[in-house]
């Protein structure tokens, strides 16, 4: 992906919010999303966002102002989910992104901005929904520091699988289950083997965690029996987004013999509202290598231009705010922080690994990337690893609180950027969910 202009870090929009500093969402971001003013029963449409507002798709495509394939890709997004717009390909992604660019910025023609003016609505008056219909999810496994701190809880004495360093692993999970970020969920049911019993018990979920991961939306798909070569791979990717794999490890870890997961994660995954493309992502793109004594990538997974930029460095944190938390006014305690740039496999790597047998994917797909952990314990993507495994509790500073788990009321905050001398800021926005008891206790 080569840096263009709508990467120019000078760049200033017309919309005085999209120029703040610290702000998520300035004119080289442009990140795609679905939403409907709150408390309407309008019908879901595309969004950009920009500021602290979101442009109108819908009311964008109505106005023609745009023209060409920058208007038929509008019109495609103008829809209730993204899949159409996805389906597309990278030409029309790009077209509708510059003509955006072009549209909101300081010496965009009065024509323009008077139209555009009228197809701004804010963020803070908006309801999101999962931008894509979902057919199918799968979640990677590609952390090498999740995978050895999490397989030391569950085998000491060997933690990393020897499959890990030749393969991205993954599971089929639920689509279903899949909503966006704000929607609180139950604490799950479900069976689990104490250490030393001798039989399982079932109830509510007692060690109840997060996962800190990032998702991609696949793009054009692949017929069936038709791989995707690793040179193409990032032509299927859309962008990415903040994924939370919630997690029920007592079920989880009970019923992975042999097969799974499957119950401790089919409950709930939560996905942020906004998709940033990879073209918005071109300057925080590094370079990818396995250690040198390690086992390097089979020839079809390994490309030169993954070797070259197949990495993203995304800044990541964890916060957690409890019920004590929002009764004192407080915003929560950070957990941990990292970047998505420490894992094991890049995104191109995992789609190509995907599509290698023939499996076909569809637009509008969702793949996670797994927990992303870096290799300190201030890095560690979720409870268990901070927790080893329950045996150690995690302080909440601002409420004297401690965790080895979650609990029921706590809010759990994933947050996500790039930033860097000489580039724009990007950021991802929230993905955030509140654990509620149990159904029936």
């Amino acid at each position: 992906m080569e840096l263009n202009h709508t990467h120019d870090p000078a760049a200033r929009s017309w919309l005085a919010s999209a120029n703040e500093q610290g702000n998520d969402f300035p004119i080289q971001n442009l990140p795609f999303g679905v939403f409907r003013r709150q408390g309407t029963t309008e019908a879901f449409r595309g969004g950009v966002a920009i500021g602290d507002q979101v442009i109108d798709l819908a009311a964008v495509s109505a106005s023609g102002t745009l023209n060409g394939l920058a208007a038929d890709a509008a019109r495609a997004a103008a829809q209730p989910a993204l899949n159409d717009l996805l389906a597309m390909g990278p030409a029309a992604w790009r077209a509708l992104r510059h003509a955006l660019f072009a549209a909101m910025c300081h010496d965009a023609d009065a024509t323009v901005v008077s139209a555009l003016h009228t197809c701004l609505v804010p963020q803070s008056a908006v309801e999101h929904s999962v931008p894509t219909r979902i057919g199918d999810y799968t979640d990677f496994y590609t952390s090498i520091h999740h995978a050895r701190n999490v397989g030391r809880v569950i085998r000491p004495d060997d933690p990393l699988t020897p499959n890990f360093q030749w393969i991205p692993i993954a599971y089929h999970g639920r689509a279903s289950s899949v909503v966006i970020s704000g929607t609180p969920f139950h604490r799950p049911h479900g069976q689990a083997m104490a250490p030393g019993a001798a039989a399982p018990v079932y109830g509510p979920c007692r060690r109840l965690d997060y996962e800190l991961e990032m998702g991609f939306y696949v793009g054009p798909g692949n017929a069936l029996g038709q791989p995707i070569p690793m040179a193409e791979a990032e032509q299927h990717i859309f962008g990415m987004c903040l994924l939370n794999d919630w997690s029920a490890r007592d079920h989880q870890f009970w019923e992975m013999a042999p097969l799974g997961p499957f119950l401790g994660k089919n409950f709930c995954t939560t996905v942020s509202p906004w998709i940033v493309t990879m073209e918005a992502l071109a300057p925080y793109r590094v370079p990818f290598a396995h250690p040198a004594d390690e086992p390097q990538p089979l020839p079809y997974l390994d490309s030169p231009a993954n070797s070259a930029q197949g990495g993203v460095d995304v800044q990541l944190e964890v916060v957690l705010q409890s019920a004590q938390h929002r009764a004192q006014g407080h915003g929560g305690d950070r957990l941990s922080a990292t970047s998505f740039r420490h894992q094991y496999w890049t995104i191109a790597q995992m789609l190509a690994q995907h599509a290698n047998n023939g499996c076909n994917l569809q637009p509008g797909d969702l793949l996670g990337t797994g927990t992303i952990s870096g290799p300190t314990y201030e890095e560690a993507g979720a409870i268990v690893e901070l927790s080893m495994g329950g045996t150690r509790q995690v302080p909440l500073p601002a409420t004297g609180e401690t965790r080895s788990f979650l609990e029921d009321g706590d809010h759990v905050i994933l947050r996500g950027w790039c930033e860097k001398p000489g580039a724009a800021r990007i950021g991802f926005g929230r993905c955030e969910g509140t654990v509620l008891p149990a159904v029936g206790g």
